[in-house]
């Protein structure tokens, strides 16, 4: 099989790490991997800021909620929409910058730092390093914006973990929606969603069965316990004080 493909399918969230150290020479190249990742009009409107101190890996953890997984890593890297840099830019040609302040800039960001996190990720895991994706520093956007000397303009939008995995304790890869019901050729199934998401709700108990975790929630259960509810509701009222709109005028 190609190597990277095989990498990709035996991607799992790694929570527990070893304490070994991430290698300074491997994160370089991470990083620089990751840059060629590609973003909207090659406009680069995403930077990382790379946390390495323990302390402030500590604190990063508890904006997130209080997260083990995040204040057991070597290395942590924000994710961040930064229309500070393009601004820049068009100051130097004399142009006013308004994306940030419409609904295609924050799509725009979003999509980039998406496309971003899966570059670390891939790369990270590339040197047999364990990661797992940390949405919970939009938990308090304001103090990662503080913690991290964020200007305007700009947003911490998710982060990674970067470590040595704990063997002993690394799961098995989960199972996912049926791939029918996830690649829809020519045209979206609506129906088949519907189906898909029963069959997985019985795919993923049977999982969570043999990991011997008979207490997890079925997909549907735990989907609903984040999406009848806005989870994280200081988002708006923080991209508004960086700067940021949502509208299309």
């Amino acid at each position: 099989m190609n190597p990277v493909v095989e990498q990709m399918n035996r991607r799992r969230s790694v929570r527990n790490f070893s304490g070994k150290p991430v290698d300074e020479v491997h994160l370089g190249r991470i990083l620089l991997a990751a840059q060629q990742a590609p973003t909207s009009i090659n406009g680069q409107q995403i930077s990382l800021v790379v946390t390495r101190n323990k302390e402030t890996i500590a604190r990063i953890a508890e904006i997130a909620g209080g997260q083990p997984q995040v204040a057991g890593a070597e290395v942590f890297v924000t994710v961040v929409i930064d229309y500070h840099r393009t601004r820049e830019a068009l100051k130097s040609v004399g142009a006013e910058q308004v994306i940030a302040q419409s609904a295609e800039g924050l799509m725009v960001g979003a999509t980039d730092a998406g496309i971003m996190l899966n570059a670390l990720q891939t790369a990270a895991e590339s040197f047999g390093y364990g990661t797992t994706a940390i949405g919970g520093i939009r938990n308090d956007p304001q103090a990662m914006i503080e913690l991290l000397g964020l200007p305007a303009e700009t947003f911490p939008l998710v982060g990674t973990t970067i470590g040595v995995a704990d063997d002993a304790s690394l799961a098995q890869v989960k199972p996912r929606v049926p791939l029918a019901t996830f690649a829809h050729m020519e045209r979206y199934d609506a129906e088949a969603v519907r189906r898909g998401v029963a069959e997985y709700d019985r795919q993923l108990r049977l999982w969570w069965d043999e990991q011997g975790l008979t207490q997890m929630p079925s997909y549907s259960e735990s989907t609903a316990q984040y999406y009848s509810r806005v989870y994280f509701p200081k988002v708006a009222e923080s991209l508004e004080s960086q700067g940021f709109e949502f509208r299309d005028d």
